[in-house]
């Protein structure tokens, strides 16, 4: 089943949400990366994230990712990955530059949809520490942690009901 649609308006600006393709690869490196350090992790992290933030052409392939483009500027995006009936937010990034302005809330909803439209019930998150007040603000509740690194810090895991159980 194919996702929902791809154009959404905003009062700021034109939200447009397209499939990712597989050369939009650095385009997504580069905002993962950007809003990880929005949050003034020391660069040690970082270093220690680049794998986990740095989106492979083949990868994209393979998953539900869309990119969100404002003005036609790349903004933001999502990643889902199906585990049967529930699916996974494997990313979801927002240029630093348009957060607070209603596009993480944007690329959440789309989500939602995507996940639901596919036969989805159920979408878990494994959040970074900053994001989790979004995420508890879209409907989803905190059912536990998972590690992370560097060794001892722990991700808070939320989930959202999308369907019938």
């Amino acid at each position: 089943m194919s996702p929902p649609g791809s154009t959404t308006v905003n009062a700021d600006a034109d939200i447009v949400l397209r499939r990712a393709r597989a050369g939009d690869a650095a385009v997504l490196t580069a905002l993962a990366h950007a809003a990880k350090r929005h949050w003034n992790y020391p660069e040690e992290w970082i270093r220690l994230w680049r794998r986990a933030l740095t989106l492979e052409a083949s990868w994209i392939e393979q998953h539900h990712v869309y990119l969100a483009e404002v003005d036609g500027v790349p903004a933001g995006f999502y990643a889902l990955a199906c585990e049967g009936d529930r699916w996974a937010v494997e990313h979801m990034w927002v240029d630093p530059r348009h957060m607070g302005r209603g596009l993480g809330r944007t690329l959440f909803t789309h989500a939602l949809a995507s996940a639901r439209a596919a036969g989805g019930r159920r979408l878990r998150v494994e959040s970074d520490p900053n994001a989790e007040g979004f995420y508890r603000r879209m409907g989803a509740h905190r059912t536990g942690e998972a590690p992370s690194v560097p060794a001892g810090r722990m991700l808070p895991v939320l989930e959202i009901k999308i369907g019938k159980e």
